[in-house]
This record gives structure tokens, C-alpha cells and sequence, in this order.
């Protein structure tokens, strides 16, 4: 699943984002998202989270959302 959407994203999730200093190259960064810091529904170059790792990038794919339906 693609980064674009807010909606998409939840805390927790395992994601790919691409760093900043990596934009060029387009190399991926695996990780746990922490925080999200876009506040805007959609971005075209992705959703820019905080990785538990301290690592701030935009995501680029969404490998798996968290398990939320909790009984």
C-alpha cells in the first residue's frame, strides 16, 4: 500500500520510508512508525512519520498495519 494517504497510516504500522539525505538515491529505510507529522490528509511525495528508531522520512510503502480489532 502506497504512503499518500494519512488515513492509511496508524501508529505502530511497519513501514518504508525514504530519508531525507536518501531522496536522490530513492533507498528505503525499514521501521515502526512512532509519531506522524503531516497534519494534511494526502501528500504526493508521502506521509512524513517518526520511526521508533528516532528516524524522520516520508513513507513510501505501508508493509502492515497493527492489529486494532482487539476482543
Amino acid at each position: 500500500m502506497m504512503g499518500t494517504q494519512r488515513i492509511n497510516i496508524k501508529l505502530g504500522a511497519k513501514v518504508s520510508i525514504v530519508l531525507k539525505a536518501d531522496q536522490r538515491s530513492g533507498k528505503l529505510t525499514e521501521g515502526i512508525v512512532k509519531d506522524i507529522l503531516t497534519n494534511s490528509v494526502t501528500h504526493p511525495h508521502g506521509i512524513k512519520v517518526r520511526l521508533e528508531n528516532g528516524l524522520v522520512g516520508r513513507v513510501k510503502i505501508i508493509t502492515n498495519t497493527p492489529n486494532t480489532n482487539f476482543k
